[in-house]
């Protein structure tokens, strides 16, 4: 195992950023202390290693960039109808940076921050302090990310503290391409979800409150299939969001570490596992990728050409009690566990990896 840190530039305020590399022998990854993001992600396929995580090359790209390559959103990831929210009969008012509604924390969240870095034995911890009244939220949270290489996995490890009640909902926004970072569109990507529900939306992607099954929609990824198999853009919910980008209740009991997904790269054959302790996962088809800065090696990157899969609590959470709910409070600790594992291939089987 070995952890190696470098700099990765200073932002416009003069923070220095950090980057550091984690390999183990069998995986490579990359994490920044801007956003606490992941950047690189390299998976031995045959006789080489792929990059399957879409990022920059440069600092000022991921502070230009609009679509939170890799970052940790927070305090609050995914959206919040119209910026509002009540708790214990308070009512709080956050910005809106996503039309009318409030995404990813904010126009300053969590993925815009310089997180403190730490090396662990096995990777490397970041952490984050919150003030109170941080894009509206009340309280100041503590909050760490811990991204840890064991054998063919990348496991994510979330905690927060708070001294006052406030919604807290963490995720990795990693886009990922298994045929390669900046290898062109993951639609032909097969994708299987561990959900017989989600929660449909109405327009800017902002939860009914309504948790419906997937059974004989477009939505339903129960069986692996490609993810261009079925997408009827007259079917209401992808044309909503443009596509995919919807919120998926993960079968199983939440807190517990179960699978959440399956990604298989369609021209490597490369397999993701997703497991998580989350309720949920988003699907996200980046549908809204293209036009930012260029990325690693120059690469041009369009609408679709990566899938992210964003485990979380549910978005809207704080207004829909029906919802698992977020809210942490003096006291507790909040935690999340993320893995996203790649099982080996087998040479005679044509590149397919065992599952």
């Amino acid at each position: 195992m070995s952890v190696v840190f470098s700099d990765f530039g200073v932002t416009p305020d003069g923070r220095r950023v950090l980057r550091a590399e984690i390999a183990n022998g069998e995986l490579k990854a990359a994490v920044i202390s801007y956003g606490a993001a992941l950047a690189a992600l390299e998976v031995p396929c045959g006789d080489v290693a792929i990059d399957v995580a879409l990022g920059y090359d440069r600092l000022e790209d991921y502070i230009a960039g609009t679509g939170c390559l890799g970052g940790t959103p927070g305090r609050c990831a995914n959206r919040i109808a119209r910026g509002r929210f009540t708790l214990d009969g308070r009512e709080y008012v956050l910005p809106a940076n996503d039309g009318e509604n409030h995404l990813h924390g904010g126009p300053e969240g969590f993925s815009r921050r310089v997180w403190e870095a730490e090396e662990l034995p096995d990777g490397v911890k970041f952490s984050y302090v919150s003030p109170d009244g941080d894009q509206g939220y009340p309280g100041t949270v503590r909050a760490e990310v811990s991204y840890v290489l064991k054998g063919r996995a990348l496991c994510i490890l979330y905690r927060a503290v708070t001294d006052a009640p406030t919604p807290v909902n963490l995720t990795n926004h990693t886009y990922f391409n298994l045929n390669g970072a900046g290898s062109g569109s993951a639609m032909g990507h097969e994708l299987q979800i561990f959900a017989q529900n989600y929660t449909p939306v109405l327009a800017g992607c902002i939860p009914t409150g309504e948790i419906a099954p997937v059974a004989r929609t477009p939505m339903d990824f129960r069986e692996m299939r490609a993810i261009s198999s079925a997408p009827d853009m007259g079917f209401e919910q992808l044309a909503l969001c443009g596509g995919y980008d919807h919120n998926y209740m993960i079968d199983g009991e939440a807190g517990t570490l179960r699978r959440a997904a399956l990604l298989r790269g369609d021209r490597t054959g490369l397999v993701m596992e997703t497991l998580t302790t989350s309720p949920a996962v988003q699907f996200y088809a980046a549908n809204g990728l293209g036009g930012g800065p260029a990325g690693k090696g120059g690469a041009v990157y369009a609408n679709n050409d990566a899938v992210c899969l964003e485990t979380q609590f549910p978005p809207d959470a704080v207004n829909h009690p029906n919802f698992p709910q977020c809210v942490l409070r003096p006291g507790e600790v909040w935690t999340a566990e993320t893995v996203y594992r790649f099982p080996a291939q087998r040479a005679d089987a044509g590149q397919r990896p065992v599952v």
